[in-house]
């Protein structure tokens, strides 16, 4: 069941690098995002991979560090599926699984997080996340 709505973000897209285009075009990606999660105001750093299907949707695979502004961190381990809109434009869905000793994020340990991220064709992305219960 989806729970509350845990976190939101908006950032700017800094890299986009073309990593294969032998049996699919992979892709990966970094984003630097602020926001909040679980309340606590946050900076994040994530990497991901995307590759392109045969049927054109995308499946994307992520690392991810955040940092709160007391300098508590928690990383992370994501997955979704998405799509390519106009202009390069992309649209996930899909779930996180955190890990932190922060007594700030260390709820996060035992819940899987699933989220809604997109990214504009300028590069720049919005994502909310919500507890699944």
């Amino acid at each position: 069941m989806l729970g509350e709505q845990i976190g939101e973000e908006t950032g700017k897209v800094l890299v986009r690098r073309v990593i294969s285009v032998d049996g699919g075009t992979k892709v990966e990606v970094s984003v630097q995002s602020t926001g909040k999660l679980l309340g606590v105001e946050i900076r994040s750093n994530v990497t991901y991979t995307a590759g392109i299907r045969p049927d054109g949707s995308l499946y994307g695979d992520a690392h991810g560090l955040v940092v709160g502004k007391g300098g508590e961190q928690a990383s992370f381990k994501a997955a979704g599926v998405g799509k390519l809109l106009d202009g390069g434009a992309v649209s996930y869905r899909g779930a996180s699984y955190y890990y932190s000793d922060s007594p700030n994020f260390r709820r996060l340990n035992t819940i899987a997080v699933v989220f809604e991220y997109s990214a504009d064709a300028e590069g720049s992305s919005k994502s909310k996340a919500w507890e699944w219960r």
